[in-house]
């Protein structure tokens, strides 16, 4: 009983609306430990770094993921997502992606003893078009907009319920990438850096009372990606999180004037106030990933990702393999907990992604 008095006591995760835009939708990244800020770049560079397009080889390509969430406690919530890009030129590019996560069929009762009770399925959905465009030769950065709608489907019970409407915000991502080759005894290797700041937008409601700010983040990351020789290469990836939110029970809100709610807080005091609102440590998720890659065809991944307890607690290992022809690339990627009765143990990711450069030579 107190361990659980002093758990309740230190748990304080920050709570956000919308946030499936956090969940990792590939599996090559899902296989890494979630990290992407920084790695090569690949179709899915939209939910990490649009930055990294303007460095893509292939003038286009599109792909797409699928992934059951929780499916260790339900089997009807997944997540669809597609993404595609179009380089205009050496330097510049457009790319896009939607985004659908259905919650399930959820039964609403009023009281224990009904029997009937109502079908609810709430879901969550995002579209964006991001620009990346190279500003030097090493030097790329973009800029992303987003719109995002959840709707909770809830049905009104009764007269006095308080009406339930969808959600509806616009958000934007700024990202940077900076990759050079760096030469080895073996062969060029590839020293990459990456920076988004992703979902900065206005904050959503259900009900037109209760707001949440957004899933704000701040992702870091570095990647080294060498040759071990003219077949086998091999990459070691880290990437930082930060939620640019404040908490309803963190330092910010404690130093705010007597009588100010959380809702009067604006999305600019939320994000700079996160910097200040609890113990660094306790707020930053890192992880870490590694790829392996034979002939640049076949592909075998590990990572691992840990959050601090007092925030969630979210620690697990992933494993991912993939291989690639002329045309697509299918990957898949397993995530291990390490912590006892953790819902996201044996999530299962599937991507497949496809290079019109290879399309176009396959017709031909």
């Amino acid at each position: 009983m107190l361990r659980a008095e002093l758990i309740n006591e230190f748990l304080d995760p920050i709570v956000t609306g919308i946030p499936s835009l956090m969940i990792a939708p590939d599996a090559r990244a899902g296989g890494m430990g979630d990290v992407g800020a920084a790695t090569r770049p690949d179709i899915f560079s939209q939910h990490w770094n649009p930055a990294k397009y303007a460095f893509m080889e292939s003038p286009a390509g599109f792909a797409f993921s699928y992934t059951p969430w929780l499916s260790a406690l339900v089997d009807d919530i997944n997540l669809f997502y597609a993404a595609g890009f179009w380089r205009l030129d050496e330097f510049q590019a457009f790319s896009a992606s939607i985004r659908y996560f259905s919650l399930g069929r959820i039964v609403m009762r009023q009281s224990i003893d009904d029997n009937t009770g109502m079908i609810a399925n709430p879901n969550e959905f995002a579209i964006d078009l991001a620009y990346s465009r190279r500003l030097s030769e090493h030097f790329s950065a973009s800029v992303a907009f987003r719109y995002i709608r959840g709707d909770l489907n809830v049905p009104q019970m009764s007269a006095s319920d308080i009406p339930m409407v969808p959600a509806n915000a616009f958000a934007v991502d700024v990202s940077a990438f900076y990759t050079r080759p760096i030469t080895m005894a073996s062969g060029d290797g590839i020293l990459s850096f990456g920076a988004n700041v992703s979902n900065i937008g206005n904050r959503i409601t259900y009900d037109e009372m209760t707001y949440n700010f957004l899933p704000t983040n701040f992702r870091l990351g570095g990647s080294f990606d060498m040759p071990l020789d003219n077949f086998n290469r091999i990459s070691i990836n880290a990437d930082v999180n930060k939620l640019l939110v404040v908490s309803r029970n963190g330092r910010f809100m404690q130093g705010r004037p007597e009588g100010e709610k959380f809702g009067d807080v604006s999305v600019l005091q939320s994000i700079f106030g996160s910097f200040n609102d609890g113990p660094l440590g306790e707020r930053l998720m890192w992880s870490l990933g590694a790829e392996y890659a034979y002939n640049n065809q076949f592909f075998v991944r590990a990572g691992y990702f840990h959050e601090h307890p007092n925030q969630g607690g979210r620690r697990y290992f992933t494993a991912g393999a993939g291989f690639r022809l002329n045309v697509f690339e299918l990957n898949a990627g397993y995530v291990i907990a390490t912590t006892p009765m953790n819902p996201l143990d044996q999530t299962l990711r599937f991507s497949l992604s496809f290079d019109m450069d290879g399309l176009r030579n396959l017709m031909n």
